[in-house]
């Protein structure tokens, strides 16, 4: 047994049970750390790592998710195993990410420890430009906010807090980071469309049309997803004293009542379609794209424009210029 015990990584997981005698069998002092709050590995930490360089994305998840404080020397080891992370498969880093973000009721413990060791540069570039950057009005950096918005959503969602992580990055940037990470392709779309949303919602008194461009390009089947992430924001930022907080109730409403108009969101919600254009006389080829793009563009604008033979003699105008 004290074999077994002296190959586990920390000290709280190397405590064994009699279940007979009821009895606790603790050599590396694994109780005393859990009672005083402390994460310490068995034997010599740099040691212990270098078997599974793992093992540090798991010690900031159980420091962040048990409050624990890295005794010193742990410490010391983790921040020197950084250089090594990236010899680990991208699969295993996702699914510790993805413990963080479902397992915590506040992920932020760990994932702002992440940062602090300097996990983010090896692992994951896009999250650790954050660090320092700013974020609007609000008092904190780009970072600290997304992690506290992050801690506002519910546990049950981990992707749609990985989504609140990576808002104030670029769809490229999430899509790379994700892509790397080996997150399912429906995942990465899920993210990446979210992303392209932007760091936060439209104005609530935008004009119609702008809440129908908004709308066709993010796509209203993700306003719910958006609309959560929102709620998270309003709360953050009240919480922050932000001057005028997001107002996600009053986003909410307005985009629900444009979207009971069923206004035309997609070139598919067009009257006309590319057999429409040929049967009016005009041939067929890539610029038929931009047609109905066009199209589209004038309909979004003016819904009332949705009408076939309007938008043929549309079309065969764009198809002359």
């Amino acid at each position: 047994m004290d074999d077994d015990l002296s190959r586990r990584d920390f000290t709280i997981n190397a405590v064994a049970w009699h279940p007979l005698r009821d009895e606790l069998y603790d050599p590396f002092g694994g109780v005393e750390d859990l009672e005083r709050g402390i994460l310490r590995t068995v034997g010599p930490p740099a040691d212990r790592l270098a078997e599974d360089y793992l093992r540090v994305l798991r010690a900031l998840r159980f420091a962040g998710r048990f409050e624990l404080t890295v005794d010193q020397a742990t410490w010391d080891a983790l921040c020197d195993a950084t250089d090594q992370l990236g010899i680990l498969s991208p699969e295993r880093v996702r699914e510790e990410l993805l413990k963080v973000l479902a397992g915590d009721s506040q992920p932020s413990r760990a994932l702002s420890l992440y940062a602090a060791v300097g996990v983010l540069d090896p692992l994951m570039p896009e999250l650790a430009e954050l660090v320092g950057a700013k974020r609007g009005e609000v008092p904190v950096d780009a970072w600290s906010y997304a992690l506290l918005v992050v801690d506002a959503l519910f546990r049950k969602r981990p992707i749609l807090r990985l989504t609140a992580l990576l808002q104030a990055t670029s769809p490229r940037a999430a899509a790379q980071l994700l892509i790397r990470l080996r997150f399912s392709n429906a995942q990465v779309d899920t993210v990446v469309s979210l992303v392209r949303a932007g760091p936060g919602p439209p104005s609530a008194t935008a004009t119609s049309s702008d809440k129908r461009r908004w709308l066709s390009r993010v796509g209203a089947a993700r306003l719910p997803e958006l609309a959560r992430i929102w709620c998270g924001q309003q709360r953050v930022e009240g919480a922050l004293g932000v001057t005028h907080p997001t107002d996600a109730v009053g986003t909410w409403r307005a985009f629900r009542r444009e979207l009971r108009k069923a206004p035309p969101l997609a070139v598919s919600d067009l009257a006309v379609n590319g057999n429409d254009l040929i049967r009016a006389g005009l041939r067929p080829g890539p610029h038929f794209g931009k047609i109905l793009d066009a199209l589209l563009e004038r309909v979004l604008e003016d819904p009332s424009l949705n009408r076939r033979d309007g938008l043929l003699t549309m079309a065969t105008e764009l198809a002359t210029d």
